[in-house]
């Protein structure tokens, strides 16, 4: 396989892991950290597809996909301690905010 092949095989599975991360575990950490996974698995598609064609407008896309995963996290976190403190857990299934 060539290099640009493994890179999109190792993206591809730090997807899938990121999937996994969100559909079957309940803690709310958890789950953002699989976010950020799937994340930087679609920065390294766009670095592999900019290192083949040569040309940097991937590299363009991976720094505002970082500066979003930066702010998904402030805010994520933030959220995540505001839920702590009112309900005392950050398991995804223990507390419905929507229904009140």
């Amino acid at each position: 396989m060539t290099m640009i092949n493994e890179l999109l095989v190792f993206a591809a599975v730090l997807f899938v892991i990121g999937v996994i991360g969100v559909i079957i575990r309940r803690n709310t950490l958890i789950v953002l950290m699989s976010v950020e996974l799937m994340l930087n698995a679609a920065n390294l598609t766009f670095i592999a597809f900019s290192r083949a064609r040569g040309d940097v407008l991937g590299h363009g896309f991976t720094l505002m996909i970082i500066a979003l995963a930066a702010a998904e996290a402030a805010v994520g976190l933030a959220i995540v301690v505001a839920v702590f403190r009112s309900h005392k857990t950050v398991n995804v299934d223990k507390f419905n905010l929507m229904k009140r």
